[in-house]
């Protein structure tokens, strides 16, 4: 019994002595997602803190490959080919690796996944690699921090900010062929339109700027089209009368435009027809 005994309490402290102390990670891991013209784009990486430590030449080294972050090499992927700074990168996942100097930074893709941080790095290995030029904003980021900024319909930016360092790069979808490609099939060569797609396409040539006659005309059949055209749709062909220096039309377009937005409670766009209006006084 005694021997039993002895056993179990041998057990119980053997499990103690391999038991963990659970704390929360030095740099927790972080996923960034976003839409990027059509191009789903992903960004997983660990975020480690300045905590008192200086971070350029320092946490971020100089003239040495970077995993751009902690622990694990920061990972970016595409759902489709995109350009960044308008280099061609194939649709797929990649380690993104940077390597600082004090006024620029080098972008890194690699199609090595594998390796924990920037151990095992190989040049050979490189999808693309492209320079960009650094800033020292005046704000402090105590955090390394990647982030999107200046979004357009087929563009945004990918900045990686620590402390006062901050690198950019744009990433940039393919959108115009595409939707180019669908205008030319839907509303010029096709015959069985919607509304909604001649607004659309109305939409896209305004913004664009392209064909603002050519506008104007999808902008016009969206509204005929429509048994209950909305006062956005209003508001593009008051936008687009004024593009072709139709003023007196666009004015009472827009004044349209701004009841119905008022009667449905969006005071915004009565503040954008009134904008407009007042433009063309």
């Amino acid at each position: 019994m005694k021997t039993y005994f002895a056993l179990l309490l041998g057990v119980l402290v053997s499990g103690v002595a391999l038991a963990q102390i659970k704390t929360p990670p030095a740099s927790p891991t972080f996923e960034l997602k976003g839409t990027v013209g059509f191009a789903e784009v992903k960004v997983v990486y660990s975020r480690p803190s300045a905590r008192g430590r200086q971070v350029a030449g320092n946490l971020i080294p100089y003239d040495e490959v970077w995993r751009t972050g902690a622990n694990a090499s920061t990972k970016i992927s595409f759902s489709e080919p995109v350009k960044l700074d308008g280099h061609p990168v194939a649709a797929g996942e990649y380690a993104l690796y940077t390597i600082f100097t004090q006024d620029k930074a080098t972008i890194i893709l690699s199609k090595n996944l594998g390796w924990w941080g920037a151990i095992g790095y190989d040049p050979a290995e490189d999808a693309l690699r492209f320079e960009v030029p650094l800033k020292h904003p005046s704000s402090h980021y105590e955090t390394f921090t990647i982030s999107f900024s200046d979004f357009t319909r087929n563009s945004a930016n990918l900045n990686l900010k620590w402390e006062h360092t901050k690198a950019m790069f744009n990433i940039q979808s393919d959108v115009d062929a595409r939707v180019m490609a669908d205008i030319q099939a839907e509303l010029i060569d096709g015959k069985t339109a919607s509304a909604r797609s001649y607004y659309d396409g109305a939409a896209y040539y305004f913004d664009t700027n392209r064909d603002a006659a050519l506008a104007l005309a999808w902008a016009t059949k969206a509204i005929e089209m429509d048994k209950d055209p909305k006062y956005w749709m209003w508001y593009l062909k008051a936008q687009l009368l004024a593009r072709n220096n139709k003023n007196e039309e666009a004015v009472a377009t827009a004044t349209k435009a701004a009841a119905l937005a008022k009667a449905a409670g969006n005071l915004d766009y009565v503040k954008l027809n009134e904008q407009l209006i007042a433009s063309l006084k």
